[in-house]
């Protein structure tokens, strides 16, 4: 960012707009994405043939070039975890010196790994293992492990500090809890992850897994097996003991499954294979990377540059999309006083509750006299009385709409059936912006 700034200086402009950073950081991790990525897999995997096919795998994967390309946290932890696996293998392979200076990278990438996601530990817990027999016969190898991840968690905390809490001093330190341990309470409370939406257990290995890897997976049960596969596995299985399961939390274990993947024994087979492969990202790539949630980004930078000031401010409520980048409002949250007000999957009533509480009275009294914007997929048939006008207390005002948007997280499939579901959520596509307001008569 640094850099970026400097190069637009040189143009004349002082500020770097939010549109420009944006794609320059979802284009610097596309180029992360496949640099370190494939370098990992040439590492991991030592067949020249079943390498290549790997590389091949992955690279064409649409996870890679459209989750993989955001600046996910997942997408984060997808390259450190590789990078573990792959120094854990390099000291093991090392049988003739303890591997310091490798351990003591390592030891910085876990920490690093750990802050970065709590769920990072559920990837590298095999390989950790591994390493148990190695660190009897050479302690020198945990000892600078073990160092260089102390000093990298002193690091960690003072950034945290530094960041979250800059007005006090540093020995605030120790009267609270580091970022990944609030994390991980966080996510072990079922009331906390109701709020985000709960999935049954078995959904990372029967919906996400086929979502991921499609026709893929066929092959990852056919014999002979790669050890490889004990990792992703292993992880998966305990991801599934948080209630709430996204296929984003399984980013870090596709290259591992992928790189696993052995070909078909006949020509004939693997030109199935790699046909229904190609059609399946095609697809999914369009899918997920145009239209599910899609509307989150245009619609941030629409506000940005169309709302205008208020004298009293704006609280725009987002409800039933990803979390909004705030700094894609190029500063308007404190010069036009716009509040992002994240409700994520909050419950239809309890939304329409808090649009109520934040609105003017009627009978005077006006609890916070702000306008409200409300931003939600066009597919939430809660909203269809307040939007045709049958609430006469209520006017709804339609500013903007991207129509590159789909819902996908908003299925239901037991209550409205497979054709019922997909006229609503594809028929009814869109992300618009109201502003909401209370009739008084």
């Amino acid at each position: 960012m640094v850099v970026l700034r400097w190069l637009w200086t040189e143009t004349g402009k002082e500020k770097v707009a939010p549109k420009i950073i944006y794609y320059t950081l979802r284009g610097v991790m596309f180029i992360l994405s496949f640099v370190l990525e494939d370098w990992a897999i040439h590492d991991l995997v030592h067949s020249p043939r079943q390498r290549r096919i790997a590389v091949l795998l992955v690279s064409s994967s649409y996870v890679t070039w459209t989750y993989q390309t955001h600046t996910f946290s997942n997408s984060i932890e997808t390259l450190v975890v590789l990078w573990s696996v792959v120094l854990v293998q390099r000291i093991l392979e090392n049988k003739q010196r303890s591997s310091v200076y490798t351990a003591g990278i390592l030891g910085s990438l876990v920490v690093f790994g750990i802050f970065n996601r709590v769920t990072f530990p559920a990837f590298v817990l095999v390989p950790g293992v591994y390493l148990i027999p190695h660190f009897t016969k050479k302690p020198f190898t945990l000892l600078a492990l073990l160092l260089s991840a102390f000093l990298t968690i002193i690091v960690a905390l003072l950034t945290d500090h530094a960041f979250h809490r800059p007005s006090l001093p540093v020995t605030h330190i120790l009267n609270t809890s580091p970022t990944p341990l609030r994390s991980l309470l966080y996510n072990l409370s079922s009331s906390n992850l109701s709020t985000h939406g709960l999935h049954p257990r078995y959904n990372h290995f029967l919906i996400n897994i086929p979502l991921l890897l499609g026709p893929s997976i066929p092959l990852l049960l056919t014999p002979p097996y790669s050890p490889r596969l004990l990792l992703p596995f292993t992880a998966t299985l305990l991801l599934t003991l948080i209630p709430h399961q996204e296929p984003r939390f399984l980013l870090p274990a596709i290259p591992l499954f992928l790189s696993s993947v052995r070909l078909p024994s006949t020509r004939k087979r693997t030109r199935i294979f790699i046909g229904t492969w190609l059609a399946f990202n095609v697809f999914l790539g369009i899918l997920m990377g145009i239209f599910h949630q899609g509307g989150v980004i245009p619609m941030q930078i629409w506000l940005g540059e169309h709302q205008q000031p208020q004298k009293l401010g704006a609280d725009i409520l987002w409800w039933r999309t990803y979390s909004p980048p705030v700094w894609l409002l190029d500063g308007k949250a404190s010069e036009a006083g716009l509040q992002t007000i994240d409700l994520m999957g909050m419950p239809a009533a309890k939304f329409l509750a808090t649009i109520e509480s934040k609105s003017v009275s009627c009978t005077g009294r006006s609890t916070a006299p702000k306008e409200i914007i409300v931003v939600a997929p066009r597919s939430s048939t809660e909203l269809d009385p307040y939007r045709a006008g049958e609430e006469k207390e209520w006017r709804w005002e339609e500013l903007w709409t991207e129509w590159r948007h789909l819902n996908l997280d908003d299925m239901e499939w037991a209550e409205e059936g497979v054709s019922g579901t997909l006229r609503r959520v594809v028929g009814r596509r869109g992300l618009t912006a109201w502003r909401v307001g209370r009739i008084c008569v």
